[in-house]
């Protein structure tokens, strides 16, 4: 009788609720046909996987894959690559969103405020195959900023895209142009609900503007702030394949190369499907283990985390 009316309960919480499942059906459906499903695929990691033989067939290897990451001192150079670029991008790329949100939301005039918002947006709807080739025309070797150094500086051209110590401040730049913009988004929602009153008591007791920004402004998106640094550090080893691969060459493939384009070699071109699943579920969990330790310290000094 006590699970006929739970289940009577269950149906008609459903049926009321059946337009906002209907509106969430297609992400659910999403992440069920794109992450969920292909999360059997996993299995390759702890097979000598044989195309031929399909999974069924290949042979069990266990932790094997597992014991070439740790032998394999490539691993490590990309995982170090890996770890600096998104390091390189939350220290320089992470608080540039923040800072426009804090500038945008001080302008009173409307229209000047729209038009900066829909230019610094603009660049988060081009692909990065657009950016990498922006990029290349103004650095490679005959590009703008050569010309200007060569024909009307007198200096030498300067090797930006050949030169392994100009990746990573090029690949942390494009991210910054790409996407700052869009970035600022969830933070002027933000500020969208600081209470008027606050600014206005700031004003009564004598404040300034950066003062108000400092004491107020700031204090009240902190929050925000920590879940999305949270969530950014969840993604600390996804240094983004599309914009990494296309600026990667011969040159700079030694300090350039990150985890995911180290999975599409070994996986895709030479074949060792096994072994760049395993690299893949490595980074996976590594990520999930960020994750929860962030949430757990930001917990700890009293924010509320993601959950």
């Amino acid at each position: 009788m006590e699970r006929i009316t739970w289940w009577n309960r269950t149906r008609r919480r459903w049926w009321k609720d059946r337009y906002l499942f209907l509106i969430a059906f297609p992400g659910i459906l999403f992440y069920i046909v794109f992450k969920y499903v292909p999360m059997f695929g996993l299995s390759l990691a702890f097979l000598d996987f044989n195309p031929f033989l399909g999974i069924s067939g290949s042979e069990w290897t266990g932790w094997d894959n597992f014991r070439r990451i740790i032998d394999n001192p490539e691993v490590y150079r990309v995982l170090w690559n890996t770890l600096l670029i998104s390091f390189l991008q939350i220290l320089f790329a992470f608080p540039i969103p923040i800072l426009l949100a804090v500038m945008l939301n001080e302008l009173r005039n409307d229209f000047v405020k729209r038009m900066i918002q829909s230019i610094i947006y603009l660049p988060h709807f081009l692909s990065w195959v657009v950016v990498v080739g922006i990029c290349f025309i103004f650095f490679r070797g005959e590009g703008i900023i050569n010309g200007v150094l060569t024909g009307w500086l007198g200096l030498d051209a300067v090797p930006f895209l050949t030169d392994p110590s100009f990746f990573k401040p090029m690949v942390v730049a494009q991210v910054i142009w790409k996407e700052a913009g869009w970035g600022t988004i969830i933070f002027l929602a933000s500020l969208a609900a600081v209470n008027p009153e606050l600014h206005e008591s700031a004003t009564i007791d004598g404040a300034g503007r950066f003062q108000q920004i400092w004491h107020v402004v700031l204090p009240a998106i902190r929050s925000t702030i920590v879940i999305m640094l949270i969530l950014r550090l969840g993604s600390v080893l996804d240094s983004g394949f599309e914009q990494i691969f296309l600026m990667l060459n011969p040159f700079n493939r030694e300090t350039g190369e990150v985890l995911d384009t180290y999975v599409f070699t070994k996986g895709i071109e030479s074949s060792d499907y096994s072994f760049a699943t395993a690299v893949g579920l490595f980074k996976g969990a590594v990520g999930l283990i960020l994750v929860l330790s962030a949430n757990s310290l930001a917990k700890r000094f009293g924010e509320e985390g993601v959950y």
